[in-house]
């Protein structure tokens, strides 16, 4: 599976051309902002920067408090490597991994990256060095995205593009289907606290629970249903009914290999169809390769995790309402499609 790759022509600013005491101003801007829980994301975006940027003023804010974002005088050392040699570590750690590098390891850590500049630049640089270069370049330490070692990543990028080319011959849409549970006490993302002292978050004393369902395709459409209790083979038929109610053109559903999927019923059922619906199952150990996923993902982060239930609210109107608001917003839905974890979707 190809991993998508930002190239450095798509960050809007460079830090280094905006003065000190501006610098100080969106640095404390954006702690404020990321305080009231906007994304840092999206707090970056908004100064034109990469998101490593706001990542950066969190870990620096968190090791020293506000006053570590205040301008310091620079110490005027001259810079080891040239502007283009920055370019061209930033182009060797994006979106790759040592390993293309002749490398053991996997991940890279600032002694694998000063190790590929000396042995490329002839630069010897220390390690804190490294990594001030790679905050200046945007990136950022981060949890990477994990696939089973069971699953070929590979077969997949193979097997979609019949997928696609079978589903234009008929004029038939491609749309990616999952199902999710929530539950009114789950606790999810993350809360400012002072630093080693874990934070103790209350929770509903009303345990109420919801299950849904899904489907999205890569143009913005979005389906979903809302249902109690866990999803066995029957009801599959009847979501399915459901999703194609209406429906003008066929369906190409992708979906995982969970056994209420798979039962006689639902064979029959997609059987009594005769071709207006195909079920195309991804493989073993793959739930990152669907980008339904990411709908369940941003729903719970944004959904009860940040405004509890009110009383007498009950869980399924809420989870109702954010779902319908995603199906108002194709623009996000198409976003789901632009996740590294689904680079191989070439319908776009």
């Amino acid at each position: 599976m190809s991993v998508s790759a930002v190239q450095p022509s798509m960050m809007k600013r460079d830090g280094r051309l905006v003065s000190r005491a501006a610098l100080e101003e969106m640095r404390l801007m954006a702690l404020q902002r990321m305080g009231e829980v906007e994304s840092p994301a999206k707090v970056a975006a908004s100064f034109g920067l990469h998101r490593g940027w706001a990542y950066e003023v969190l870990a620096r804010a968190q090791e020293g408090g506000a006053g570590a974002l205040m301008t310091r005088n620079g110490s005027g050392r001259p810079r080891t490597l040239t502007p283009a040699q920055e370019r061209q570590v930033f182009g060797w750690v994006n979106g790759k991994t040592p390993r293309q590098h002749g490398f053991a390891f996997g991940l890279w850590t600032r002694q694998v990256v000063r190790e590929l500049i000396e042995k490329k630049c002839a630069a010897r640089l220390s390690l804190a060095s490294v990594g001030t270069l790679l905050a200046r370049l945007g990136l950022s330490p981060q949890k990477p995205l994990q696939h089973a070692y069971q699953r070929d990543p590979l077969a997949v990028a193979q097997t979609y593009p019949a997928i696609v080319t079978h589903a234009k011959r008929e004029k038939a849409e491609i749309d990616f289907w999952d199902a999710s549970g929530f539950r009114a006490d789950a606790v999810q993302g993350r809360t400012w606290a002072v630093k080693g002292v874990t934070p103790v978050v209350a929770v509903p004393g009303q345990r109420q629970s919801i299950s849904a369902a899904s489907a999205v395709n890569s143009k913005g459409g979005f389906w979903f249903a809302v249902y109690s209790g866990g999803l066995n083979g029957e009801l599959f038929v009847d979501l399915l009914k459901r999703m194609m109610k209406g429906r003008r053109r066929p369906i190409h559903l992708v979906l995982d290999g969970w056994p209420a999927h798979k039962t006689r019923g639902v064979r029959d059922d997609v059987d009594s169809l005769k071709g207006r619906l195909t079920l195309h199952f991804l493989p073993g150990y793959a739930p990152g390769l669907n980008p339904d996923e990411l709908v369940w993902s941003y729903t719970k982060r944004t959904g009860v995790a940040r405004s509890p239930l009110r009383s007498g609210e009950k869980l399924a109107d809420r989870v109702h309402d954010q779902l319908s608001d995603i199906a108002a917003r194709p623009e996000l839905v198409r976003s789901f499609f632009r996740h590294p974890s689904v680079a191989y979707i070439s319908d776009l």
